[in-house]
């Protein structure tokens, strides 16, 4: 089969692989209609996330259709339309029946590297680095998804693969950063990023009842996006102070509700920033919490912070002062999408979420690494790109 696949730091290739097959009663194979590119991915490309190995297949945003199913596995058949939740769960470990599927015991074969790096082993990731499993990803023609009965949901009728492939993570994580910061009736929530992870965060925090909604980012076509589809208002941090900004939209309390969902590759402005970037290039630090500091800042006394940026190891600077004295709750986790995504489907289904656009560049896998550079540079307004094994059609 066709695959895009990590050969170094910065460098992609397109190349044929060998076909998945069942190794475990509890697999499926699925062979993948449509495959998102994501933030994270870019943390494993740059070489930030140090377990890739030459050849691993990226991508872990996906949905399609089941062709062959383990002997146990009797909820799911040949011929199901499925998305896949990205962080994998066993669903009968004491964390999974706690629903705290990205915390599963079961699903890395490998822990022995995040036992290290966290002090106990993590789940298992589709397509995320030996770390995390050493799964194959779904930037490819087929992809074999373990324990798939609790993993793999079938999409209702009704439902678009365009507004079905970011319930695979892009949805259930934004919502999850919305759920954590424990949002009330009336609510300020700030979110910082306006990728597909924070714009789901602000229509999660209106689903959820908050009255005003203020996005953080500097890029003008997403600023626009989260004005368009999240009714936010919005700050860009190259032309304003991002904590003046809030507290003088706030009556000078700072929002109710943080949520950060930029993770270890922040971008900023001033001193701060460039020492966070020096560090990291030196891997004296490995992220920079540009937009997690400014988060701690703003949030008012008693607030909530929730983290869904991704990071993978340590961080300096980190303003445990203002946690401690502000009385501020934190929150973080890998996103458990197997407690979300059912939830999620109805919320299409009703009409209160369409993710669909997302998705602003569709193209065939074999142009995979100009997807990657288009999202990674953010060219051509481009907010996802989704890639698909057959040639590409008119974007939506």
């Amino acid at each position: 089969m066709q695959a895009l696949v990590w050969k170094g730091i910065n460098q992609l290739g397109v190349e044929r692989v060998p076909d998945p097959s069942v190794l475990n009663p509890k697999d499926i194979i699925v062979k993948v209609a449509m495959s998102s590119v994501c933030g994270s991915d870019l943390h494993l490309i740059g070489g930030y996330v140090p377990a890739m190995k030459p050849g691993d297949i990226l991508g872990h945003e996906f949905l399609g259709e089941i062709v062959e199913t383990g002997r146990d596995v009797t909820t799911l058949k040949t011929g199901d339309r499925v998305v896949v939740a990205s962080i994998l769960a066993c669903g009968h470990c004491e964390h999974c029946q706690r629903m705290e599927f990205s915390c599963c015991d079961n699903t890395n074969p490998k822990p022995q590297m995040t036992e290290l790096a966290y002090g106990h082993g993590c789940a298992g990731i589709l397509g995320y680095s030996h770390a995390f499993g050493g799964y194959s990803g779904s930037h490819a023609d087929y992809i074999r998804v373990p324990f798939g009965e609790v993993n793999a949901f079938k999409i209702p009728d009704g439902v678009r693969d365009e507004q079905a492939v970011f319930v695979s993570d892009a949805v259930p994580t934004g919502y999850m950063g919305a759920d954590f910061a424990n949002i009330e009736e009336g609510d300020v929530v700030a979110v910082w990023g306006c990728g597909g992870v924070g714009l789901m965060a602000m229509i999660s925090a209106r689903l959820m009842g908050a009255q005003r909604v203020i996005a953080v980012d500097r890029i003008p076509e997403r600023l626009q996006m989260a004005v368009e589809h999240c009714q936010a208002e919005v700050i860009n941090y190259e032309e304003i102070d991002v904590h003046e900004a809030l507290k003088e939209m706030t009556g000078g309390r700072g929002p109710d509700r943080c949520i950060e969902c930029v993770g270890m590759e922040a971008h900023g402005t001033g001193p701060q920033y460039w020492y966070d970037r020096v560090k990291q290039k030196a891997l004296m630090e490995s992220g920079r919490a540009v937009a997690l500091r400014q988060a701690i800042h703003a949030c008012r006394k008693g607030g909530t912070v929730s983290v869904m940026g991704v990071f993978g190891g340590l961080i300096d600077k980190f303003p445990m002062g203002a946690i401690v004295n502000k009385a501020l709750t934190l929150r973080s986790a890998q996103q458990q999408g197997q407690r979300y995504i059912p939830s999620l489907f109805s919320y299409i289904q009703e009409g209160k979420l369409d993710p669909s656009f997302l998705l602003t560049h569709r193209m065939p896998l074999e142009q995979g690494i100009l997807g990657y550079e288009l999202f990674k540079e953010k060219k051509d307004r481009c907010v996802r790109a989704v890639f698909t094994p057959e040639p590409a059609v008119p974007q939506i």
